[in-house]
């Protein structure tokens, strides 16, 4: 079964940013290889439509096979909220809390970013699934593109 990986917007800039664009046109490419399934929300869509055209015409390329679209939800922004009133994050950051809580409820195997500041920060994981669990839901794995890499040496 494919792993199903939710992709904030950071991850398709950063294929147009010198420092991340190794790490995430490697992950693009693997999801247009079809090794994962790409969640993409509305959320990651708004934001993409005020992104430079490279960004957006990247996306355009991702085969609508390999992805499954996500709408927000009621539950989605009730989890967002739950994570600003817990104060994981601040209330400038419920774009990012919609992300995480879309990733959350989809149960996303991963949801990758290059957000340091609000997502991919262990102080940050660790709130943010606190929350998810004491809701019932499972905790949601928070990386960065480099922690998916796929080396020569792997199967």
């Amino acid at each position: 079964m494919k792993q199903r990986l939710y992709l904030d917007t950071s991850v398709f800039g950063g294929c147009f940013d010198a420092e991340f664009e190794d790490f995430s046109k490697q992950i693009i490419q693997r999801i247009q290889d079809g090794e994962f399934i790409l969640l993409f929300s509305s959320v990651t869509q708004d934001e993409i439509q005020n992104a430079p055209t490279a960004v957006k015409e990247l996306i355009v390329h991702i085969r609508k096979k390999d992805t499954e679209f996500l709408e927000v939800t009621d539950d989605t922004v009730e989890l967002a909220n739950k994570y600003i009133e817990a104060g994981v994050v601040g209330p400038t950051s419920y774009a990012d809390c919609l992300h995480i809580a879309a990733a959350t409820i989809s149960k996303a195997d991963y949801l990758v970013s290059w957000n340091f500041k609000h997502i991919v920060n262990v102080f940050r994981i660790r709130g943010y699934n606190s929350i998810n669990l004491a809701v019932g839901l499972k905790e949601l794995e928070i990386r960065s593109p480099r922690d998916l890499m796929k080396y020569e040496d792997q199967n």
